[in-house]
């Protein structure tokens, strides 16, 4: 079997699990982790996960932020200035799109209802302008059923810390991971 059919398969166990409620918005968050070069393989599979979920009884609400920061960019009054020097790119600018980020993704989770799930996908395209972890931490609260964030990089199950891309230092963050070789039961 495919790494990436055994992280369907994880996925779909998780989801015959009974939801706990009273969880605070970091223990509602999924991590299904996986290598980075299997980036396109998992949105290829993204399909077999919502059909997962619908078999389960639950509702899906697909988040894409893959090409959130080229749009935001290319609408910004300075756009052309910015692809001219892309020193002009100052951490105010960058902190500007991280609130429109997080400000667009808490409303798309305000449709989501305590009976689905909202996947979070590209959280990939953020980097290295934004920490996935300021991004999660930020948005969590307003999970009201449960939030899969499809994520390339690595997962250390010692220190339960997390590293996207396989690159900086990990964060640490409590979110359940989706493991195909964890016992779910």
């Amino acid at each position: 079997m495919s790494r990436v059919s055994d992280l369907t398969d994880a996925y779909a166990a998780e989801l015959d699990l009974p939801w706990r409620a009273g969880l605070s918005g970091g223990e509602r968050v999924w991590m299904l982790v996986y290598p980075p070069d299997f980036e396109r393989s998992m949105r290829a599979a993204l399909p077999r996960l919502e059909l997962a979920t619908g078999e389960a009884g639950h509702g899906w609400h697909e988040i894409d932020i893959t090409d959130k920061l080229g749009r935001w960019l290319a609408g910004h009054r300075y756009a052309e200035a910015f692809f001219e020097d892309p020193s002009d790119l100052t951490a105010a600018i960058i902190d500007q799109f991280e609130s429109d980020l997080v400000s667009e993704v808490r409303e798309r989770l305000t449709a989501a209802s305590s009976n689905d799930v909202a996947v979070l996908v590209g959280i990939g395209s953020i980097f290295p302008f934004l920490r996935a972890s300021g991004v999660i931490k930020a948005i969590d609260e307003e999970v009201d059923g449960r939030l899969l964030v499809l994520f390339p990089g690595l997962h250390d199950p010692d220190t339960h810390s997390f590293r996207l891309l396989d690159a900086r230092d990990g964060f640490n963050y409590r979110a359940r991971v989706i493991d195909p070789q964890k016992d779910t039961t």
